[in-house]
């Protein structure tokens, strides 16, 4: 199950329908910004280091109209029962809660950056699994953020956004995330994934094409949700930071010696915490190598090496990942690892186009012989990055 870059004409369709449901008039425009995944570096973000997603076709679209004075008014369909209303200059972090937080936010995070947003109705809508790990959360934020600036004429760089749409998720709805949702969800552009260094914010767009090497990716939705505000996601932060002030380096992507750095962290717990930071970031320097060289075959081993070290050293893994990753390269992967956050979401898998099938049928065979819920299965392509469609 694919989408456009820019989301169906029936999903463009529903989502201005619903805002014509919910506000009785028609949207000024309909917005998309889309998941993404990220092919490899993970938790290397807020690490000032290297990360590679990609956009996909599936994502959150946002109907707007400008109102007067400067209330703003959220609706989803995906809370239907929700209907939120809030004066944007009273905003203040805190002051609204749930999904509605992340598109306050924005609005927040807008106005404390100097730029005029008014008032406005926004209605939400979404084909993202929420939980999943394909960054629901930033998709919603950039989706409002490309709304908002759209009605009120204003001219953003795209680079200048993401963090706006970052303080919004950091500082108003309370997730230290980095910066790559954002980026990913605003900068990616069909065909390719996005090279960006989390430190510089310098991007390059890597050639990413399965399809034209032969293969897929498979996107596999555990079923098992996970929560970034529930204290893990601030622990592993945590952990990295005081294993970077131990090393006297300002963040661990600056570790040039993993050997001897690794042996001064005399805390098991933080060892193996950087191990996986310092480890991955050069797994995401041999992967853009690989795809640059035209060996997109021979990153699975990455992928795989990427999904111990998560699993073993950052001890982000969940059974459910564990048991889809073993299956899929079992029935014929090339490589297989867990993404997103931790403790829930999905898998990626890269496979012989003509396979995925026989992975797909052999994981929910797996699963179902466990008791558990067939993952949901996307095959992703990378798509191109927010924009109005409407």
């Amino acid at each position: 199950m694919t989408g456009r870059a820019d989301g169906t004409d029936a999903a463009v369709a529903s989502a201005a329908g619903f805002f014509r449901d919910r506000y009785g008039e028609s949207a000024d425009g309909v917005w998309h910004a889309p998941g993404r995944v990220n092919l490899i570096g993970e938790h290397t973000d807020y690490n000032e280091g290297l990360v590679l997603p990609f956009a996909l076709g599936l994502g959150v679209r946002a109907a707007a109209a400008r109102a007067s004075g400067d209330t703003l008014e959220l609706s989803s369909r995906q809370a239907p029962a929700e209907r939120v209303a809030v004066s944007i200059g009273a905003l203040a972090p805190g002051s609204v809660t749930g999904w509605a937080a992340y598109a306050a936010g924005v609005a927040w995070a807008l106005r404390e950056a100097s730029y005029e947003v008014s008032g406005a109705l926004l209605a939400i809508d979404s084909d993202l699994p929420q939980g999943a790990g394909l960054s629901s959360s930033a998709a919603l934020e950039c989706a409002v953020a490309v709304a908002l600036t759209g009605l009120y004429g204003i001219e953003i760089a795209r680079q200048e956004l993401a963090r706006i749409a970052r303080r919004a998720e950091n500082e108003f709805v309370g997730v230290p995330s980095g910066i790559m949702d954002q980026s990913a969800a605003l900068l990616c552009c069909q065909g390719h994934a996005l090279l960006l260094d989390c430190r510089t914010l310098a991007t390059s767009q890597i050639p990413f094409d399965p399809a034209a090497s032969g293969l897929e990716l498979l996107v596999m939705d555990t079923r098992a949700r996970h929560d970034l505000t529930d204290g893990a996601y601030a622990d592993r932060r945590r952990a990295c930071a005081e294993a970077a002030r131990l090393l006297g380096v300002p963040a661990l992507r600056d570790v040039t010696d993993p050997d001897a750095a690794l042996g001064r962290l005399h805390d098991p717990v933080l060892r193996r915490r950087a191990r996986h930071i310092i480890t991955e970031n050069h797994r995401v320097q041999a992967v853009v190598g690989l795809l640059r060289a035209d060996a997109m075959s021979e990153i699975g081993a990455l992928l795989n090496a990427s999904h111990l070290s998560l699993r073993d050293d950052f001890e982000i893994s969940w059974p459910e990942a564990d048991v889809a990753v073993n299956t899929a390269n079992a029935a014929g992967a090339l490589g297989a690892r867990m993404i997103g956050g931790g403790f829930g979401g999905s898998v990626i898998a890269l496979v012989p186009a003509g396979r995925a099938g026989q992975v797909s049928d052999a994981v929910a065979t797996e699963f179902g012989r466990r008791g558990w819920a067939p993952p949901q299965v996307i095959r992703a392509a990378p798509r191109s990055g927010a924009q109005r469609v409407a």
